[in-house]
């Protein structure tokens, strides 16, 4: 079992920026990889980034290119997401998820992840 629970969003406005945790509870850290996933109001949940166990692969969404950076601490059991440069469209609820990988590669599958937390709102104004 892993427990996952989100903190650090909040409302920005455009250009601004934010910066997300997830801590890691439960098993050992180091053997997930992990993602944070986002849902728009009335949209489907979509993955933004994601991060092998050992932090040597990473996968970001072409919306956020160049404008966010996920991060792994596995000493603190915490995985970040930098968000720079804010959009109104960024607005959304904010989930991290693991899923557990032998290898230090990234998960880009929804349907692979098997625990998720219980996500953050995020909301850019313009």
């Amino acid at each position: 079992q892993v427990q996952l629970v989100e903190s650090g969003g909040g409302l920005v406005q455009v250009g601004g920026s934010l910066r997300l945790s997830c801590a890691a509870s439960g098993r050992t850290f180091s053997n997930w990889a992990m993602g944070w996933f986002r849902q728009p109001p009335g949209k489907e949940r979509d993955l933004v980034a994601a991060i092998s166990r050992r932090g040597g692969s990473t996968y970001y969404a072409d919306s956020v290119k160049g404008r966010f950076t996920i991060s792994r601490d596995n000493t603190n059991n915490t995985v970040y997401l930098q968000m720079n440069s804010l959009k109104p469209e960024d607005t959304a609820v904010y989930t991290c998820a693991a899923d557990w990988h032998r290898d230090d590669a990234v998960t880009t599958r929804r349907s692979s992840y098997d625990y998720w937390g219980q996500g953050t709102q995020v909301t850019v104004s313009s």
